[in-house]
């Protein structure tokens, strides 16, 4: 009881941390393919904080484009890793004495088809004091349409500040999407573009951060992003 009462406080300052971030959806400017749409929103930034949860568990939460334009806050929700592959992993990391966190931030369009991902996957061992080794590696995915067309990734990168003996290793990874397709045959009015941070502490816990920023967007597009 006591571990779910810390969680549940622990869901709720990230619950916080993305209420409180400032998130901006600017009308479409006129020329752009979402011009004398009603659905059309323009350019929306958006930002916010998960905790990690326990081994063997996932924290996922999801942001809309609401009506107004204006972002909708889904709720922090807390599950279960499923499948074997989760459960050895877990059980191994348990054994070592080491950490995997994994990172997602993906955008959805309101047909719910992913448009673009950011994934992030971190390992780290720590004797309690400091973080004695870490790493993170970083992947993208994005959608594409027929004729070579669709989502195409910009560019991307990742960094470490301290990947050995430091009391908390903070892992950024980005990447930069852009669009040229059946919506825009100019390659002009969409882009995506994903950051998140991993922090790895030296007391085994963790924490992400996601930033996204998005270049003319529709009503019901939805982010979503989670750390397990």
């Amino acid at each position: 009881m006591r571990n779910r009462i810390a969680l549940a406080a622990a869901l709720t300052t990230g619950l916080v941390a993305l209420t409180a971030t400032a998130a901006t959806a600017a009308p479409a400017e006129p020329g752009t393919a979402a011009s004398g749409d009603t659905r059309a929103c323009g350019d929306v930034k958006l930002s916010g904080a998960l905790p990690v949860p326990p081994e063997g568990m996932a924290v996922r939460q999801d942001v809309s484009i609401g009506p107004d334009c204006e972002p909708v806050l889904g709720p922090a929700r807390l599950v279960a890793k499923a499948g074997p592959a989760a459960t050895a992993r877990t059980a191994r990391a348990a054994a070592q004495g080491d950490r995997q966190v994994r990172s997602w931030s993906e955008m959805y369009d309101c047909c719910n088809i992913r448009m673009t991902g950011l994934y992030t996957t971190s390992d780290w061992s720590s004797d309690g004091t400091v973080v004695t080794a870490s790493s993170t590696e970083a992947t993208q995915q994005w959608n594409r349409e027929p004729w070579n067309a669709g989502w195409s990734l910009k560019s991307s990168g990742k960094s470490a500040d301290c990947v050995a003996n430091c009391a908390v290793s903070t892992n950024v990874a980005d990447a930069s999407f852009t669009y040229k397709g059946i919506f825009d045959l100019t390659g002009n009015v969409y882009a995506n573009t994903h950051r998140s941070t991993v922090a790895l502490k030296a007391d085994g816990t963790a924490s992400c951060e996601f930033e996204v920023d998005l270049k003319n967007t529709f009503i019901g597009w939805n982010w979503q992003r989670g750390c397990e």
